[in-house]
């Protein structure tokens, strides 16, 4: 069997390989990151109920306070968005609607990406003595997106940080006001 021949037999092996993994890989994420509060638990939906301060304590913003941010809906709950347009590739473009809640309780996120795709980001708020607990979740669904599932395996390490400053930000903001 000749150079030529070994090269693309080699190669199609690896493709199929990549394909197999890809396909056995999870097609879901979840990531999720918490935070205890020294606010009660209404104040804390109020703040995450709406899109009004979110600028203040957004782990995106402070990366491109330049960028194009802007609300659309009603001031809060369900239909309240927010959408927005960087050019730094850590914030990017797209919009974030509330799409259900739970009044005390919880605030379900609609983030679309545009071409980069959709998630459901959820804040889960539990009272606690002196306060309150705050969960901040994401959900991705990626079907039979092959890369969709190999860049899964970063998502932990690429939002779990974020997530962390995020919630650093709320609590000093829902602490200071």
């Amino acid at each position: 069997m000749g150079f030529v021949k070994k090269s693309f037999l080699v190669l199609f092996v690896l493709i199929i390989a990549v394909v197999a993994v890809g396909v056995l890989l999870p097609s879901r994420v979840h990531i999720e990151r918490s935070i205890t509060v020294a606010a009660p638990p209404d104040k804390v939906f109020t703040v995450l109920n709406s899109y009004k301060d979110f600028n203040r304590w957004s782990p995106w913003y402070g990366k491109d306070p330049d960028g194009e941010y802007r609300l659309q809906g009603p001031a809060a709950g369900v239909g309240a968005k927010f959408i927005w347009s960087s050019e730094v590739p850590e914030v990017g473009s797209g919009s974030q609607e509330i799409i259900a809640t739970e009044p005390g309780r919880s605030i379900t996120i609609h983030l679309d990406f545009g071409g980069q795709g959709t998630a459901t980001s959820v804040f889960v708020i539990a009272p606690v003595v002196d306060g309150s607990h705050v969960t901040w979740q994401l959900d991705s669904a990626f079907g039979y997106d092959l890369i969709g599932r190999y860049l899964g395996l970063f998502f932990d390490r690429m939002i779990g940080p974020d997530y962390e400053t995020g919630l650093a930000n709320l609590k000093r903001f829902l602490e200071d006001s």
